[in-house]
């Protein structure tokens, strides 16, 4: 009985052993943790393109992550063109000049879900025969199919388009149209509107709710393909992390509830803006900063230029970080 007693007490011992062994180190728990917020955290997109320019924006993508389009501007914003980027084994190649831009101001780029329209925001004069500058119109562009060109931009025309000024068109799988403007003789700034997309023809717009629009400016909207959320800019909200931040807020009962500030890591005590969302991933496009000085100054001007340089230095660039259930 006493060997028993023995021999059971050390084989529980090498099971407790055993089990330790197997256990992750605490450095090994560190690195996966890591591992796991920098997967999850907010990353530069394609650094080797975006890298190179100051001021880009307005990112929209395809669903099969294989063409992109985006807005460069130059420094100041006088000049400001519809760039395109394509995925050639899995690796995104040199932006070049979208078909249908680099003559008038272009900016604010959205690929339809069927991927076969492509909405934007142009000055470009409505009449062929004219070389007068419009005010802010939203332009469309089509195609037969995801290997067709582009057809020649056509304006949406009345009643979305108006007199004033209109930015920022994002659109639904039922073709619904959601967008900025300013109306006048509203007592508010920039708001997010609606026009529906009915008998093959755009209603009267209707101004989102106020779980979206504020008297201050709201922006840049992103809406979900199926309009249970969108997301879009804020300017100085009195819950803002920085200048502009991003909400949310979700259509429930046929209302939108009272949008919600993304926090960090997404947004930043910098300006963020210009969401898109595809593939459970969140493109946005930030003005963060992580530039700092050393403690004891620099000597070094690589080095001191290699800080100035980096991605996140102030600079108008674009931003991924995961956006799904997990």
């Amino acid at each position: 009985m006493k060997f028993l007693n023995i021999l059971y007490a050390t084989a529980l011992l090498l099971l407790i052993s055993s089990c330790k062994d197997n256990e992750p180190t605490n450095e090994i728990a560190t690195a996966s943790k890591i591992e796991k917020e920098e997967k999850n955290g907010v990353q530069p997109f394609a650094e080797h393109i975006f890298s190179q320019f100051t001021n880009v924006r307005d990112f929209t993508m395809d669903k099969d992550e294989t063409e992109a389009y985006f807005t460069l501007q130059s420094p100041a914003r006088e000049l400001s063109v519809i760039m395109k980027i394509k995925k050639i084994d899995n690796k995104w190649q040199e932006p070049e000049i979208s078909s249908f831009s680099g003559q008038y101001t272009d900016l604010e780029p959205f690929l339809s879900p069927d991927n076969l329209k492509l909405f934007f925001v142009s000055n470009r004069p409505i009449s062929k025969d004219s070389t007068n500058a419009k005010d802010m119109d939203i332009w469309y562009v089509e195609r037969e199919s995801k290997t067709s060109t582009w057809s020649e931009p056509k304006n949406i025309g009345a009643p979305v388009n108006t007199e004033g000024d209109e930015f920022y068109p994002a659109v639904a799988n039922n073709g619904n149209l959601y967008y900025t403007t300013i109306k006048k003789e509203l007592d508010s700034q920039d708001d997010i509107f609606m026009s529906k997309w009915e008998n093959n023809a755009y209603t009267e717009p209707e101004i989102l709710g106020e779980g979206v629009n504020t008297k201050g400016a709201e922006y840049n909207a992103f809406i979900a393909p199926d309009e249970s959320y969108i997301i879009f800019g804020g300017w100085r909200r009195p819950d803002a992390l920085g200048s502009g931040d991003m909400y949310i807020s979700k259509k429930v009962n046929g209302k939108w509830t009272t949008a919600e500030n993304l926090g960090e890591p997404i947004n930043s005590k910098d300006m963020e803006f210009c969401p898109f969302v595809n593939n459970e991933k969140l493109y946005f496009t930030s003005r963060r900063s992580s530039v700092m000085q050393k403690e004891n100054g620099f000597t070094s001007t690589e080095e001191l230029l290699s800080e100035i340089n980096k991605y996140d230095n102030g600079a108008s660039r674009i931003y991924r970080v995961n956006f799904g259930d997990e």
